[in-house]
């Protein structure tokens, strides 16, 4: 199956909905799965299966999921994929009036705060993973100085090599091949600081 394309959210309404905590989470476990019924994502993220159903419902008006084929089980359950092979948000689509760049700071804020939680999770968890993992993993911070054209030639160099991994994981996804496999969260962040 060829990748989805990363949709640009640029509409306030889309930006709320993919903004509330539950469903960025959701969003993320169901990247993970490819598919998945409210069932089985509730047991992901320790909620009343109603309120997962009410948020998928939430993310599939919006284009993000969307209803997949039957899978296996109780043919009453409603199955959810992707609709997207991703989002992407920018500032500068949000900075146009207050209320939409409140909501664009506020999103940013969550996706921070969930981020470092998974990476909290993995350091409290740590000592029971192989060596091998641990040995793979990675915590980096590099301070330079760039124009703003030489840091932006910088983002657009990390997302080719970024999307490079991401279809050779995709490629081996789809050809069966598991073993050894985790999943992996990549995180990265470029900014402007004074210090």
């Amino acid at each position: 199956m060829a990748r989805r394309e990363i949709r640009p959210v640029r509409d306030l309404e889309t930006l709320k909905a993919l903004g509330h905590p539950l469903r960025m989470r959701l969003y993320r476990a169901l990247v993970v799965a490819r598919r998945a019924t409210a069932s089985h994502l509730a047991d992901q993220v320790d909620e009343a299966v109603s309120l997962v159903s009410y948020h998928l419902r939430k993310l599939a008006a919006h284009g993000l999921i969307e209803e997949a084929e039957q899978g296996s089980g109780d043919g009453r359950e409603r199955w959810w994929q992707m609709a997207v092979g991703g989002v992407s948000t920018r500032d500068e689509d949000f900075r146009h009036a207050p209320e939409s760049e409140a909501a664009y700071l506020a999103m940013s804020r969550m996706v921070a705060r969930q981020r470092a939680e998974m990476y909290q999770t993995y350091l409290d968890a740590k000592s029971a993973w192989p060596d091998h993992w641990r040995d793979a993993s990675f915590n980096s911070e590099y301070l330079m100085r760039l124009t703003p054209e030489e840091f932006g030639r910088f983002r657009a160099e990390m997302d080719d090599l970024l999307k490079k991994w991401e279809a050779h994981s995709d490629a081996a996804r789809e050809a069966g091949d598991t073993e050894g496999r985790e999943n992996v969260a990549v995180h990265t962040h470029g900014f402007p600081f004074r210090p």
